[in-house]
C-alpha cells in the first residue's frame, strides 16, 4: 500500500526551485534588460515554461507507480533517439555557439539530451534488472551495456555535447556497477571512455584549450582563460557574507553566461561562502535523501531508478560547481534548478517526481 512521499526530499526540492528563481532573477536581470527590456524576462519564462510545467510532470509522476516506467522504458528511449536524430534536420533545430542541441517546434523549444538522460536512466534500470545474473558477465553484460551506451555517445558526440555526455556515462557506469557490474569491467569501460575523450579533445581545440586552462588558470586571461578567471573574481570578491543579493557586479558583462553555466559564480559573489556552503549543503541533503529512497526501496528496479535520478542530479551540480570553482576543466553544464533552461528544469522536477514516488513504497 503506497504511503506519504518523502517530505524531507519535497522539502528541499522546494528550496532549491524557489531559490534557484531568486538567484535567476539576478543573474539574469542586465541581460535581460539589454535583450529585452524587461529584468524579469528570463525568470518569467523560467517560471512558466519550467518551473509550472516542471511542477505538473513532478505531481503526476509521484502519482503514478514507478513500476509502470519499467513497462515504457523502450518506448522512451526510442523516443529520445527520435529527437536526438531530428537535431540533423535544419528546419527544426538551431545551433548556439557552433553546437546543435536544440529542436524548435511551433515557437517552443526543446533540449532533447535533457530527456535522453531521464530515458537511459529508466531504461538502463529496467535492463539491469532483468538482467541481474547475466550483468556481470562479459557476454550478456558488459559488451551490451558497452554498445547502448556508445550509440548514445555518438548521438551526443555529433552535438557536439560532451559535458551532458561525461555525465550520463559517469551515472550509467555507476548503474552498471550497483547492477552487477565487475570491477575491472567498470575500470575497463573508463579507461575506454578516456581514449575517446582524448581522441574528443583531439578534434576540437577548444577542448584542449580548457584542460590548458584548468591546469593554468592564468593562462591567456583575456582570451581561453577570460571566463574562469572573471568567474574566480566573482567568488573571491563574495568573500564570506557576500556582497548582497542583487548587488554583484560580474553579471555586468564581465562574466560569460551568467545565468548559464556560470550561475554559481554570480551566487557566490552576492550570497559569499556562507552561502554557497548553503547551497552545497542542500544539494548533499538531496543526495543523501535520495540514496536512502533507493536503499529502502522494495525491488531492485526501484532502488537503480532511484540511485540513477539521484546521482545524476546531484553529479551534475556538483561537477558544474566545481567546474566554475576552478576544481574541474570547464564543462558547460546547466546547475540543476537555478541555471537557466526550461528543459532542464522540467525535466529535473520530472525526475524527482519518480524518486517521489519510489519513497511511497519504503
Amino acid at each position: 500500500m503506497p504511503r506519504t512521499i518523502d517530505l524531507p526530499l519535497l522539502f528541499t526540492t522546494i528550496v532549491l526551485l524557489l531559490g534557484g528563481f531568486l538567484v535567476l532573477a539576478s543573474a539574469s536581470m542586465v541581460i535581460a534588460e539589454k535583450n529585452f527590456g524587461s529584468l524579469t524576462y528570463y525568470t518569467a519564462r523560467q517560471l512558466f515554461l519550467g518551473g509550472l510545467l516542471g511542477a505538473v510532470a513532478c505531481f503526476i509522476a509521484s502519482r503514478i507507480s514507478y513500476r509502470v516506467w519499467r513497462t515504457w522504458s523502450p518506448a522512451l528511449m526510442l523516443i529520445a533517439f527520435i529527437l536526438l536524430a531530428l537535431l540533423f534536420v535544419p528546419s527544426i533545430s538551431y545551433s548556439v555557439g557552433g553546437a546543435t542541441r536544440w529542436l524548435t517546434i511551433y515557437g517552443i523549444s526543446f533540449q532533447p539530451s535533457e530527456f535522453l538522460k531521464f530515458a537511459f536512466i529508466i531504461y538502463l534500470a529496467s535492463w539491469l534488472d532483468a538482467r541481474r545474473r547475466e550483468a556481470g558477465t562479459v557476454s550478456y553484460g558488459m559488451i551490451p551495456f558497452a554498445i547502448m551506451l556508445a550509440i548514445v555517445s555518438v548521438f551526443l558526440a555529433m552535438q557536439p555535447d560532451i559535458g551532458t555526455l561525461g555525465i550520463i556515462a559517469l551515472t550509467a557506469l555507476f548503474l552498471y556497477f550497483l547492477g552487477g557490474g565487475k570491477v575491472y569491467q567498470i575500470s575497463t569501460l573508463a579507461a575506454f571512455g578516456v581514449a575517446v575523450l582524448y581522441f574528443l579533445i583531439q578534434l576540437a581545440p577548444y577542448r584542449l584549450n580548457r584542460i590548458l586552462v584548468f591546469l593554468n588558470p592564468g593562462t591567456d586571461p583575456q582570451g581561453i582563460g577570460y571566463q574562469i578567471n572573471q568567474a574566480l573574481i566573482a567568488i573571491g570578491s563574495g568573500g564570506f557574507w557576500g556582497l548582497g543579493f542583487g548587488k554583484g557586479l560580474q553579471k555586468y558583462h564581465y562574466l560569460p553566461e551568467p545565468m548559464g553555466d556560470s550561475i554559481f559564480a554570480i551566487y557566490a559573489e552576492e550570497m559569499g561562502l556562507v552561502g554557497a556552503f548553503i547551497l552545497i549543503g542542500a544539494f548533499l541533503f538531496f543526495c543523501m535523501r535520495g540514496f536512502l529512497i533507493a536503499k529502502k526501496a522494495p525491488d531492485q528496479f526501484g532502488k537503480l531508478l532511484a540511485a540513477g535520478i539521484t546521482v545524476s542530479i546531484t553529479l551534475q551540480a556538483f561537477i558544474n560547481m566545481a567546474a566554475i570553482s576552478g576544481m574541474l576543466p570547464l564543462t558547460g553544464i546547466p546547475l540543476p534548478f537555478v541555471s537557466y533552461g526550461g528543459t532542464s528544469l522540467a525535466i529535473t522536477l520530472a525526475s524527482v517526481g519518480v524518486l517521489l514516488n519510489i519513497s511511497r513504497y519504503i
